[in-house]
């Protein structure tokens, strides 16, 4: 078969040249015809629904395939050694009981020999309705009605403890509203759709406040942040959710786009949009393509003043209204970046963590990319010889092995290791291997240098994104039961409702528990912000940055 070929046969260089050039021209003419043919059947799925009708299925097969790669970072850990744990060394006792025995089954020589103890979980779920007494006075010489405050937390027809566990179920649980209803029905509880939805979404303007509040803790509780976004539905339209995250915290935010404007907006938690026109912002519109006398007004324009964002729109589109989409939305994003750069009493991220999107470039100081990500550059290269496909495998084989002794450098940085590693990355992606598409990605990856070995400099951050993927799929699969918030509150307790959640989580929080404290106003648990700083200190996530 052609796609067998085997090179090492053909004896005549100048033959095994042409046979080459011949290979990879099939291989670019066959991704184009799988680009072409996945093209094709989106245009035909787009008709057939204008039309009312379906798609082309998504059919998986019945058979297993067996797993050659890895696509996220949890998947590449090499497996450990089990080690059994005690599951109830620390669990909390609530009653104790004694346990006899029949003393009438018991032999004339049986002697006492103390108790055995047998730890049992089970939960006691049930309805608590209430009906409060609440006193009443009347006093005729002032007009007045004295009546009986109800406990703290009991505002409304629903206590504490019903609304705690709703929020949990729905946020924390990922269970859609008709299921939750559907469970409370089952005990015995009343409750109407209108009513349960309330719940989650009205009157939260504590909780909201307190997501703020974690969010600022969390950006300033480490020089670095990992950072992704992912499409989410709000009353049936294209939005993007922002996740925004460290080791203490989880902050979603969810924006009409997903451009650097909008990341700005994030890290910058909501405040109003600032623009400085400085040389920072000149510096970075060097590369994209404007007129000279586009560039020379920039220049007359610069200073170091910050400008609201009206004043600064009106002005450049006054001088410059026709100004395409792409140069318009560089001059914004470039003066946004420089005015939070030079912004003043808020946390500045200094490295961002993520994939190589372009709308996360400039923001920080310095970018560190996703090796993980890198990979699946590699996985996505469908060739049709075998030979390629042997290049491929191989060269996916040594990315992996230098992706461990980046591991293993982080375990023992040292200045030695570094330039070694360094080399050692010039000479792995210098690679020629004579497949053209894997030598295209090698170059791309070889081009991404420093973003991609930013951990030789800073030891002790991740070398992939995973922690911001992980909660990226928190919200699709809260996406995918409930589809999406149809309201600007609904959006507001989605975002707030899931960081609060995360970060809990990882502050080793009881989500329900901490619902339930701030509802019945117990305020026994600290504020999340308070928890986040404690913690920062403790684990002093940035080392590298405090050393320099």
């Amino acid at each position: 078969m052609l796609e067998d070929i085997d090179l090492s046969n053909i004896q005549d260089e100048n033959a095994r040249q042409l046979i080459v050039q011949l290979m990879n021209l099939i291989e670019a003419l066959s991704a184009d015809l799988r680009d072409a043919q996945a093209q094709n059947q989106r245009l035909r799925d787009e008709i057939n629904r204008l039309k009312g009708e379906q798609g082309k299925p998504k059919i998986k097969a019945n058979t297993a395939k067996p797993r050659v790669d890895y696509s996220s970072e949890k998947e590449r850990r090499k497996p450990k050694a089990h080690q059994k744990r005690v599951k109830k060394a620390n669990l909390e006792i609530h009653r104790e009981q004694t346990l006899e025995v029949d003393k009438a089954s018991l032999p004339l020589d049986a002697e006492f020999k103390g108790y055995e103890d047998v730890v049992v979980q089970d939960l006691v779920f049930r309805a608590d309705n209430v009906c409060f007494h609440k006193e009443k006075y009347w006093a005729p010489s002032t007009g007045q009605t004295f009546l009986a405050p109800l406990p703290l937390g009991y505002e409304g027809q629903f206590g504490p403890g019903l609304k705690a566990l709703t929020v949990t179920l729905y946020f924390g649980g990922g269970m859609s509203e008709p299921k939750v209803r559907e469970l409370y029905e089952n005990m015995g509880i009343q409750i109407s759709a209108g009513q349960l939805s309330n719940l989650l979404i009205k009157g939260q303007e504590a909780f909201h406040a307190e997501k703020e509040e974690v969010c600022e803790a969390g950006l300033g509780s480490s020089p670095f942040q990992h950072i992704d976004q992912t499409s989410t539905r709000v009353d049936g339209q294209n939005q993007h959710c922002n996740i925004v995250c460290n080791p203490l915290y989880t902050v979603y935010t969810t924006t009409p786009s997903k451009d650097r404007l909008s990341v700005l907006d994030v890290l910058r938690t909501g405040r109003a949009r600032r623009f400085r026109l400085n040389e920072e912002a000149l510096g970075y519109l060097e590369t994209v393509p404007l007129s000279k006398a586009t560039r020379n007004w920039l220049v007359a324009e610069s200073g170091d003043q910050d400008r609201d964002e009206w004043i600064f729109v009106e002005r450049l589109d006054a001088r410059w209204p026709k100004l395409n989409t792409q140069q318009r939305q560089a001059i914004l994003s470039a003066a946004a970046v420089a005015a939070y750069h030079a912004e003043e009493g808020i946390p500045l991220v200094r490295l961002l963590v993520c994939d190589d999107a372009p709308q996360f470039h400039w923001i920080a100081e310095e970018l560190a990319l996703c090796w993980v990500h890198e990979g699946r550059h590699y996985k996505r290269l469908m060739p049709v010889f075998v030979h390629h496909l042997k290049l491929l495998s191989d060269f996916r084989e040594q990315f992996w092995e230098f992706y461990d002794e980046l591991l293993a450098y982080q375990q023992h940085p040292s200045p030695e290791e570094s330039v070694r590693l360094e080399t050692e990355f010039d000479r792995l992606f210098s690679t020629g291997t004579g497949y053209d598409a894997l030598d295209a990605r090698i170059a791309k990856t070889r081009a991404k240098k420093g973003s991609l070995l930013m951990v030789l400099k800073y030891p002790e951050i991740p070398l992939h994104n995973n922690p911001a993927e992980l909660e990226a799929r928190q919200r699709v699969r809260k996406r995918d039961v409930s589809f999406g918030p149809r309201t600007q509150d609904g959006i507001k307790a989605w975002d707030t409702f899931m960081s609060l959640a995360a970060t809990t989580r990882k502050l080793g929080i009881s989500f329900y528990q901490y619902i339930h404290d701030r509802i019945s106003k117990a305020n026994q648990i600290p504020s999340l912000a308070s928890l986040i700083q404690a913690r920062a200190g403790e684990l002093d996530l940035g080392p590298s940055w405090s050393a320099a």
